[in-house]
């Protein structure tokens, strides 16, 4: 798998926020040399229409430098050139069968931002897979694999017949929906202490529920912060990323992924590694 990076995703911060260069840029002194890389172009405003309301967009791109979003999501200075290019780096890595490894991340934001009831963007903005896979138009499968459910990516997707999402996350913790499956959206909360074998156990009920046939690619929104010690820890271990990128590789589809959360830089970094190795293991 090639990497979908740009430096520029280092350039912003927030005094204290957990969303810091800092996750990103230790986890690339893992990962250079072993991957080749590629440099990503923003998404256009037609790309971004594709899945959230002008109204929205406007609402990020005028946003007030200095200023928050909510009391989750700041707006560093450029955040608007920012968020394209990360959405934009989500599509290349679809086309490119790749791993996008961009920052901010998406998958709490909705339609118009906020989510299924939401009140918080979880450091979100523009929904990076969801714009992806609107984009591919392909019929698609969606994982989400972060310890926080994806609630803008299901309110997107809810009621699609083209698109499949399939969310296991940590309950209870933000943003404190998914407790049931609805339709083409699969959620399977788990305990903070579930660990590799219940995680694998119910990734693999939650796979056998899907008609693959009827799938074109899984696209993995991939996060990092249900690794044990992590802000939304099911007590995984890298080991068990590498059995996590073995069943996705195993359903016979190209794949991509992109980075959601996870916030211990060094354990992101040989998680990704973990993931797309497992992943290769089995194409």
């Amino acid at each position: 798998m090639k990497i979908i990076f740009s430096e520029k995703c280092l350039e912003y911060s927030w005094p204290g926020h957990i969303e810091r260069p800092e996750r990103v840029r230790k986890a690339l002194e893992l990962l250079r040399g072993q991957y080749e890389f590629l440099e990503p172009k923003p998404a256009s405003q037609e790309d971004l229409l594709r899945v959230h309301t002008r109204e929205y967009v406007d609402l990020i791109k005028n946003a007030e430098a200095g200023s928050y979003l909510d009391g989750d999501t700041p707006v560093p200075e450029n955040i608007y050139e920012y968020a394209c290019l990360s959405a934009g780096a989500a599509f290349l890595a679809a086309k490119e069968k790749g791993f996008s490894f961009m920052r901010p991340p998406g998958h709490h934001a909705g339609i118009d931002g906020r989510a299924l009831g939401v009140a918080t963007l979880g450091f979100c903005y523009f929904n990076n897979i969801a714009i992806a896979a609107r984009k591919m138009d392909l019929p698609t499968l969606i994982l989400d694999i972060d310890g926080h459910h994806g609630n803008g990516t299901q309110e997107i997707f809810q009621g699609d017949p083209d698109v499949t999402f399939i969310s296991l996350h940590r309950y209870p913790t933000y943003p404190g929906t998914g407790l049931s499956s609805q339709g083409n959206c699969l959620n399977f909360p788990l305990s903070y202490s579930a660990g590799d074998s219940l995680y694998l156990e119910t990734l693999q009920k939650a796979l056998g529920q899907v008609e693959m046939n009827n799938i074109e690619v899984v696209g993995v929104s991939a996060g990092f912060d249900a690794h044990q010690g992590d802000l939304a820890s099911l007590s995984l271990t890298s080991e068990g990323y590498r059995e996590i990128g073995r069943l996705v590789g195993a359903l016979g589809k190209p794949v991509f992924g992109v980075l959601e959360g996870g916030y211990v830089g060094e354990n992101v970094g040989r998680d990704v590694h973990e993931l797309i190795q497992g992943i290769e293991e089995k194409q």
